[in-house]
Order: structure tokens, then sequence, then C-alpha cells
């Protein structure tokens, strides 16, 4: 998936506070001009931000937490958006027929950067959030919508951020098996009709589907997709789902429940690449399956490696996978941890023959009827923040891997929705390692906070998963999120005024 957070609108508006001071040229001195340096690009704050969140629950008994942050120290240039008051609002994107009142409330709406907001919402919801971020509260605003569960056979904790809207999204570790039931959500922020196209991926190649249409997406409305009736030739137990818009753009999440084994989000693939970093495994993992799909017309011979606190080490569970071109790919990786944290690499058994892939995991932890399950999706590496919110004094752990070269992080842990002093630490990363912190929560804080992670410039590449766990009845209850790059930075070519282009 392309994860930029920048609308066109945004680049515009940075074109513009560029342009306004861009330097003039008189049409008698084209010396002076054929003199002067070559404008160099530069790199401006956005001023605009779109979010979208999924429908977190249709259940009576689901207790939704929505956080909003923006991280400070990022200053939007003056004029386009921040010449008015700077706004970060969430609010409901469709169920026109929801009663008044009854959970359609605009939820944690941020009014400074630094601040993070949060709202509870309880019970049923049956529809997404679309929101706008300008001015100084734009730049890197992050949305975390967690959802507890607490009873049922799809009990669990399900996590995932918000993220832009976009018009290509990768799924692998989707399934229609018995038990399972998995919903793509399609949330579409604009004023006019989206059209989205769903295809699905099995071991054997495309599967035939009953969208040949497409799945109509009205504006401003979010529209739950069941992928099992969707197939005409049966259950598939490993799928990897491909959703592409014909017109319009949309936000895309699956949501996935399984009987006994519990729910929670499985947010979209990294684009395809030929190495991929999935962080963030959990040292008592009980269950891990890798699932990868090559979209090109190449089949991937994939080398599997653990990246350990200790170093990076190949599995015995499994070495490598193959992945034939058009086809979904699975393997199980039982005792894949041995009780330490990791992040799980993928890289080309042939360097002289890279395939691009994506990939997932589901995690299980516990064991018997005291299980829950997660998902991990391939991630990028974050180049310059990446924030993530709703983190909580208890059950919080950052995963930080550097599987390339040795590396540096800022870490700064907000003040708490209800208090509390925010801390920075940096935080060193040897390479081919994978580190876990803990120990986060500032002092004082009360309620959740947010965690920032910024890479210091001339290491390796970072990757970050962040895990919540909550322990509900004896359930191990857990969800991870990978972080993304904020991208609250745009580069933007400095221009300059010529006039001696009009004369004859």
């Amino acid at each position: 998936m392309k994860r930029t957070t920048l609308s066109l609108i945004a680049v515009a508006t940075a074109l513009a506070a560029v342009t306004g001071f861009a330097a003039l040229t008189a049409p008698g001195e084209p010396a002076a001009a054929s003199a002067a340096p070559a404008p160099q690009a530069a790199r401006l704050p956005v001023e605009r931000t779109s979010l979208l969140c999924p429908a977190p629950s249709a259940s009576e008994i689901a207790e939704t937490l929505v956080t909003s942050y923006t991280p400070p120290g990022t200053t939007a240039p003056a004029g386009g958006d921040t010449a008015a008051k700077p706004t970060a609002v969430l609010g409901v994107a469709g169920n026109p027929n929801a009663p008044a009142g009854k959970n359609t409330k605009a939820p944690a709406s941020v009014t400074a950067p630094g601040k993070p907001v949060s709202t509870q919402v309880d019970g049923p919801v049956g529809h997404g959030l679309a929101g706008i971020a300008t001015g100084t509260l734009a730049p890197g605003w992050t949305v975390q919508q967690t959802t507890l569960l607490p009873a049922g056979a799809a009990r669990g904790l399900s996590g995932v951020g918000c993220a832009a809207p976009d018009t290509d999204f990768w799924f692998p570790a989707a399934s229609t098996a018995k038990g399972r039931s998995d919903y793509v959500h399609l949330t579409n922020p604009d004023d006019t009709l989206a059209v989205a196209d769903i295809e699905l991926y099995g071991p054997e190649g495309e599967l035939k589907t009953s969208i040949p249409e497409g799945v109509q997406v009205p504006p401003r409305s979010t529209v739950p997709v069941l992928l099992g009736p969707l197939l005409t030739g049966g259950a598939q137990e490993n799928l990897t789902a491909h959703v592409t818009t014909r017109s319009g753009r949309v936000g895309a999440s699956l949501g996935s429940a399984t009987d006994g084994l519990g729910s929670d989000w499985l947010a979209a693939s990294a684009d395809p690449a030929a190495r991929a970093l999935l962080p963030g495994i959990p040292g008592d993992a009980t269950g891990v399956r890798l699932v990868a799909f090559a979209p090109g017309d190449s089949d991937a011979d994939l080398k599997i490696q653990l990246v350990t606190p200790n170093g990076t080490i190949v599995p015995a569970a499994a070495e490598s996978l193959h992945v034939k071109a058009g086809m979904t790919a699975s393997v199980d990786l039982p005792d894949l941890t041995r009780g330490a944290a990791a992040s799980l690499l993928l890289t080309p058994s042939d360097p002289k023959k890279p395939v691009p892939v994506v990939a997932a995991l589901r995690i299980v932890r516990g064991k018997g009827a005291k299980q829950e399950m997660a998902f991990i999706p391939a991630a990028a590496p974050v180049t310059a923040r990446a924030t993530v919110a709703d983190n909580r004094a208890q059950g919080t752990a950052l995963t930080l891997s550097a599987p390339e070269g040795a590396a540096q992080v800022k870490v700064t842990a907000s003040a708490g929705t209800g208090g509390g002093t925010p801390a920075t630490r940096t935080v060193p990363l040897k390479a081919g390692t994978t580190t876990v912190l803990t120990d986060l929560a500032p002092k004082g804080v009360k309620g959740s906070y947010a965690l920032t992670v910024e890479p210091v410039a001339g290491g390796g590449p970072v990757y970050a998963a962040r895990t919540l766990a909550v322990a509900e009845d004896g359930i191990p209850m857990f969800t991870v999120q990978t972080l993304v790059d904020d991208r609250g930075t745009v580069q933007v070519p400095t221009a300059r005024q010529d006039l001696t282009v009009l004369d004859d």
C-alpha cells in the first residue's frame, strides 16, 4: 500500500507557501539569473493530513477507546491552512440511519501538539470515522482505535492505527476457513462515489469471486464486505486479499475473528518488496504462521531469518519459503521465538534474483480455551518519525529492529491523557538485532500516552512495532501495530519567478 499521508491539497499548499517567498528576476537581468545558484529543494511541514478508521465493532458489549495525538516539534509554515485556527477532528463516516446521540459523537479532538486526547465509545458502532488535521496539528497526526470484546466467540483485544486514504492495499493472511469471519472495511472520505475491487488469491492463484463489477462505497460512508460469500469455489484457509479502486479512494482494513482464538485487525502490508521485515513477535507466542504472496510474474524464493535480541538466526522450524507467482504460500513456525521477542526477516535466497512480495504473520498466544490472536504485516522502515497512540502504563512493549546496520533512535513518551511529564531517551540498536522496551511509561502518567520514534541520522534502517497486552479472565489478549512513518514533512522544490519568459 502506498502509505502517503499527503493529499494533493497539501502539496499545493506547500508549493504556495514556498512560491510566496520566491525571488524575483527582472526581465532585463538575464545574466544575473543565469549566474544564480540552482534552486534547492526544501522540506516543509504538511498542512493537512487525512485519516480514516474502520467501524470498530457491532457487539453490544464492545468497549472502544479512540486516541488522537500530534507530536510536538514540527512548525508549520506561514500561510495556507495555518492562517486559520489549526484543527484535528474526527467525524462519523456514513451510517445516516444511526440514532442521533448514540455512538455518533466525533471523538478525540486534539487541541495542541503534545497532548493526547481519548474518547470512550461503548457498544455497537456501525460506521467508520473520517478526520482531517490542519495547520500545526497536521504533521504527524496519529489516531489509534482499540476495542476490547470481553466475551463471546470473538472475544479479544483489537487495535488498528487509522490510516490515510489510498487506492491500493494488500492483505496477506486473510481467510475464509470454517469458524473464521474476515471483513474488509472500506471507508470513503470524499463527496463522490468510490468503486473498489477485491481480488482474492489462494495457493493455486486468483479465485473467482461474486463481485466482478466492484464494490460501491457511497460518499462519506463505510461498507464492510464479508470475504466468505465472495468465493464461489469453497473455503480457503490462507488467502491474500488485494483491494484497489476503479474510482475514488478509500481507507481499507481487514477485521478478522476466529471462534476460540479471538479477533483483531490486519493492517495492509507494506508495498511489495524483495526484502520484508515483520516486527514485534511476542516472546511467549505459541503459534506463528507466515503468509506471503508474489504479485509479479516471477516466483520468489525467500530465506527466513529471525532477528533476535542476540543476533539474526535461521529458525529451525523453516529455513525458506517458495512463493509461486500470483499465488499465496504459507508455513507454520512452531516454537519460533523460544521465549525472546523478535522480528521476522525475509530476503531473497539468491540476492541476484530479487522478487517483490507482500507478507503477514498470524500470531497466537496462550493455550487451549485461553488463546488470543493478532496479526503483524510487513512494515516499512521508519525514516524520519513515527508515532503510536494509546499506550498504557502496564502491558505496553515497543519493538525496535535494525536488521542491516547499527542505528540509534530517540524514543519519546508523551504526557498521558490525564497528565504526566514527557520523557525522551536515546536507544542504541546493534546491527542484526531486535530491542524490546517495556519501561516506557513517563513519570506521573495518567491515562494513555503516545510513543514517538525518531531514527538518528547515519544509521541503518529501523523498523518498529508496539504490542499492547491486556489480561482478561486469564486470556492473554493482545494487539500489535507496526509503526508507519508519519510523513510529517514533504520535499518541495524552491521556485523562482523568471519574467524573461514573457519577452517576445
